[in-house]
């Protein structure tokens, strides 16, 4: 289906928009409600993958948006919860730089090898790696344990976690490279990648 106004893509749209609020909440002290917004975007994350895939929505304006839709999130709450006294001072809090470093590394990494690829070969077929959306799993978890840490009072987890998402970071964005050589390789094979 190639219509805009899908009810996945109008839920990427919808989590878009809330990008800003999560991002204002959370820079003008409101961490439980920015918690609240970060929970409903994920959710609707979930729900429009579904959506599509059950009742045949997928568009291609949505393959496109939705992963940028993910990113944009992701790397503003990496980036603001690493800024000291965005969140009430707790042990472990803000994310280490070297954490958010190491998210958007990959997500450069990741652009930039499609990016030359496009243009050196005209390939498109780019498509999520499974480590990737492990990868994606892991720091939408790590984020909402982050905001969580000041509501609960605990905080002695979030080592563990900030270790986890910059090893998933860096293992995915490495294995990407391998993916994408097989996705082309595949490609120019056969007509379909699977």
């Amino acid at each position: 289906m190639n219509s805009i106004l899908t009810i996945p893509n109008l839920l990427t749209f919808l989590r878009m928009a809330l990008i800003p609020v999560f991002a204002s909440l959370l820079f003008y002290g409101y961490g439980g409600m920015a918690l609240l917004v970060f929970l409903i975007a994920g959710l609707s994350d979930g729900v429009d993958g579904f959506i599509a895939r059950r009742f045949k929505q997928e568009s291609e304006l949505g393959t496109i948006l939705d992963p940028i839709a993910d990113k944009l999130l992701m790397t503003s709450a990496f980036i603001l919860l690493t800024m000291p006294n965005v969140l009430q001072p707790s042990p472990h809090v803000p994310i280490p730089f070297w954490v958010t470093a190491a998210v958007i590394g990959r997500d450069i990494l990741i652009v930039t090898v499609a990016a030359a690829i496009n243009v050196m070969t005209g390939f498109r077929g780019f498509k999520p790696s499974w480590l990737g959306k492990v990868s994606t799993f892991v720091q939408v978890l790590a984020v909402g344990l982050v905001l969580l840490s000041p509501v609960s009072g605990y905080s002695f987890y979030l080592p563990t976690v900030y270790t986890t998402v910059a090893f998933f970071a860096v293992l995915s964005g490495i294995h990407y490279i391998f993916f994408v050589a097989k996705l082309m390789k595949d490609g120019q094979s056969e007509p379909s990648t699977r």
